[in-house]
């Protein structure tokens, strides 16, 4: 095969299997009940997904095309919409295709994520970091509480936890092991191994503990309103998970402490390296306690102000007092690629999935999941469904193909069982979301970034995964089902 041949077969594959794949859906018979227009929607849907799997673009570049594909042709709308003497398709094919850029949840993840910019532009997030360190370093068991402490005061405003723990947590932790001799490869097991695995565990429980805290938790709940009609709020959210996961952050440290020991049970150098790294940055700053009262005073609102602000303006007032004050320069926001790329992303990703519950495949998928149900209990149902949810993203390389492809089906098919608890049964789905990012190395963003740090091995990572989904997934279940069945 030649050099040339050999650098585009990549790239070939990864572009022709979704291709052929929405093909194959599109030239098959629309099943009995669907009408054809849904099924050929579902056949671009199916490709897109794919493709957001595949990459042969990036993903918001993805995501665009689809939309624009979908609305040129019109397969949001059934043939007896386009027959209405009223009905004009360019309007509303455009009109479709921009719904999402106008989403008020679409935006709260920009706002959150100048939030996370701002933590970095000041200092304060890896001021915090290092202030755990030198509070709880002194023993190895104290640095793995001093990780999931560090990333929980993050969370809140950081919904990529990929900026929050491998931008800001893991280029602390990562020069910890080197104090004590702990290096990729057979010396791995001393220290390094240990802060490593509770890193990334710890980012995946947070990313469940917040609405903020994970991008696409804020599209769940886009998905669950307009599929179900049940508007859950940044407090709700909140508190329904508070106590399933402040037991598994607490315990957390301790559990891979047991599970997966590290061999150096004592860690002194650790606050005097943090100590030192404090010294370097000096005394707090102006811009960090401008953005310290900021961070407080949106929390607040977001907790108790829900029936006063909506959350997305919330987050645009702090914003416009952090360009005010100083604290990031506009041309920071302009210049953050990354929040517009997600910007693009999701503001897509919500006109697909509401072009498949538009065009009805959902309703339809919903009745006939629903048909081979019957005769189970409905907690028995919602019990199933959750699992097959969280465990099924073994196949997908990332949450939010995961949430746009399935939650929107999985929903429909549960909310269609007579007497099952809807809401209980939607926060289960979307509290999955963060915590099943510990299963694989490629289940969520900083997943490949704790994977290839040489720590872990391959299969401890594979093992550590399945045992702790396993303890993530038991708890959601048995502390999540009755707790937000009396909560309901």
């Amino acid at each position: 095969m030649s050099a040339a041949a050999s650098r585009f077969s990549p790239q070939i594959w990864r572009a022709g299997v979704p291709l052929v794949v929405g093909l194959l859906i599109a030239v098959w018979p629309a099943p009995a009940g669907l009408a054809p227009h849904a099924w050929l929607y579902f056949a671009l849907f199916a490709a897109v997904i794919l493709a957001l799997i595949t990459e042969p673009l990036p993903p918001a570049a993805v995501g665009l095309i689809g939309v624009t594909v979908i609305a040129v042709f019109g397969l949001p709308f059934s043939a007896a919409q386009r027959l209405d003497p009223t009905f004009r398709m360019p309007a509303e094919s455009i009109k479709w295709a921009l719904a999402g850029f106008s989403n008020s949840t679409v935006w709260l993840i920009v706002g959150a994520f100048v939030f996370a910019m701002g933590y970095e532009k000041t200092g304060l997030g890896r001021r915090m970091a290092l202030v755990m360190v030198r509070w709880l370093g002194g023993r190895t068991l104290g640095l793995g509480y001093a990780i999931m402490l560090a990333d929980l005061v993050l969370a809140p405003f950081t919904p990529s936890n990929t900026a929050r723990s491998a931008g800001t947590i893991y280029p602390v932790i990562r020069s910890i092991p080197g104090l004590y001799g702990s290096l990729p490869g057979e010396s791995a097991r001393k220290i390094g191994a240990y802060l490593m695995w509770t890193g990334f565990a710890t980012t995946c429980v947070t990313s469940s503990l917040f609405v903020t805290a994970l991008a696409p938790n804020l599209l769940a709940l886009d998905f669950v309103k307009k599929t179900t009609g049940i508007t859950i709020t940044w407090g709700e959210w909140c508190l329904g998970f508070l106590p399933i996961g402040c037991p598994l952050l607490l315990a957390l440290p301790w559990l891979v402490y047991k599970i997966y020991p590290p061999e150096i049970r004592v860690s002194a150098e650790a606050p005097r390296w943090a100590a030192q790294e404090l010294a370097t940055l000096g005394r707090i700053t102006r811009r960090e306690w401008i953005m310290a009262a900021l961070v407080g005073a949106a929390l607040g609102l977001w907790i108790f102000g829900a029936s006063v602000i909506d959350a997305t303006l919330v987050a645009f007032v702090a914003i416009s007092l952090m360009v005010v004050c100083r604290v990031v320069a506009w041309s920071d926001i302009l210049g953050n690629t990354a929040a517009w790329n997600t910007f693009v992303w999701f503001a897509t990703l919500v006109n697909l999935a509401d072009g498949l519950n538009k065009s009805g495949f959902v309703a339809w998928f919903g009745q006939h999941a629903a048909a081979l149900l019957v005769g189970y209990s409905p907690l028995f149902v919602m019990v199933v469904l959750v699992a097959f949810f969280f465990l099924i993203h073994y196949l997908f390389a990332g949450l939010t193909p995961h949430t746009t492809a399935l939650l929107p089906v999985v929903l429909a098919a549960g909310a269609a069982v007579p007497d099952l608890p809807v809401r209980t049964f939607a926060l289960l789905l979307a509290f999955s979301l963060g915590i099943m990012g510990v299963l694989t190395p490629y289940a969520t963003g900083p997943a490949p970034v704790y994977y290839g740090c040489g720590f872990i091995t391959r299969r401890d990572f594979w093992r550590l995964g399945l045992t702790f989904g396993l303890i993530f997934l038991s708890a959601l279940l048995l502390i999540g089902v009755p707790w937000l069945g009396l909560a309901k």
